[in-house]
């Protein structure tokens, strides 16, 4: 059975690239791009990790995360927060808000990849 990853981007762009790599090395990808149900969205799916963008219509990656550490059904749910906001404020928001790991755009596919993996446990 593929396992799940759940990718909130409004990106389309962002969206195919990522379903695509993530896909293609054995994951089953869902994607959602309302920031306002996003966090509704991981409840329900129960991914193993949630790929996660800072800036989202509705509600910013950032509410988001603070909702989904906030609920005891998705605090441990590992979060890799990739944004286009790479600014050392931005990045330790994200950490001190509870995300797992922060990567930037652009990025390389294979660090996604790996970086998805890792944080699934392997």
């Amino acid at each position: 059975m593929a396992r799940r990853v759940l990718l909130i981007e409004d990106e389309p762009n962002i969206i195919e690239a990522l379903s695509f790599i993530l896909t293609r090395d054995g994951w089953t990808v869902h994607t959602h791009a309302d920031g306002l149900t996003a966090a509704a969205r991981v409840k329900a799916g129960s991914p193993e990790v949630v790929v996660l963008d800072a800036m989202l219509p509705g509600r910013s990656g950032f509410d988001i995360l603070r909702d989904l550490r906030a609920d005891p059904a998705t605090a441990q749910v590992p979060v890799l927060m990739l944004t286009a906001r790479g600014q050392e404020k931005d990045r330790e928001l994200a950490l001190r808000l509870g995300a797992t790991e922060f990567m930037t755009k652009p990025f390389a596919n294979a660090e996604v990849v790996a970086e998805v993996r890792r944080l699934a446990g392997g």
